[in-house]
């Protein structure tokens, strides 16, 4: 049995998230570096908040420098999203594979996020919810952003499949 982190004032536990996900607007000021350069800066994000995960950002395109991405062949579906295209992304010399997805045709559901993409924080060069430095969700499979305000324990890391 998972043992569920007790939120303090202030905080909110990823065991409060619904199933199915929700999607929600979010006030915050989202930064995404990579390899020295901001990849994206915006106040205008959505989060996506499930059971037991971190919220994943979702960044609106005009707020991506997009000029980084390249598609690539790779789709994914989600049950509740729909299909993912995903995209490597290059800066310099540095370039990490299938790093950025987004719902091209989300369910109507998540229609909000149609013209965003998310990213897993682990493969940036560091991530911010306003100033503070996200820790990545364990796993890369999720792609959640972790924030003192946010407790768990959360699904994704070794063990945790089954929950």
């Amino acid at each position: 049995m998972v043992q569920r982190i007790e939120p303090q004032p202030g905080q909110e536990s990823v065991w409060d998230y619904p199933r199915p996900p929700r999607v929600e607007q979010s006030p915050r000021r989202i930064r995404v570096v990579f390899n020295g350069v901001t990849i994206a800066d915006s106040q205008q994000t959505w989060r996506v908040l499930e059971t037991s995960h971190p919220p994943v950002y979702y960044i609106p395109l005009e707020d991506v420098q997009q000029n980084y991405l390249a598609l690539t062949p790779r789709s994914t579906f989600c049950e509740w999203k729909g299909v993912a295209q995903y995209f490597d992304l290059t800066v310099g010399d540095r370039q990490v594979s299938n790093a950025v997805w987004r719902y091209p045709e989300p369910t109507e559901r998540f229609a909000a996020i149609r013209d965003c993409v998310a990213l897993y924080p682990s493969q940036m060069e560091a991530c911010y919810v306003d100033d503070e430095r996200v820790q990545a969700q364990p796993g890369d499979f999720y792609g959640g952003w972790i924030t003192r305000d946010i407790v768990g324990p959360f699904k994704g890391g070794m063990g945790t499949w089954g929950w």
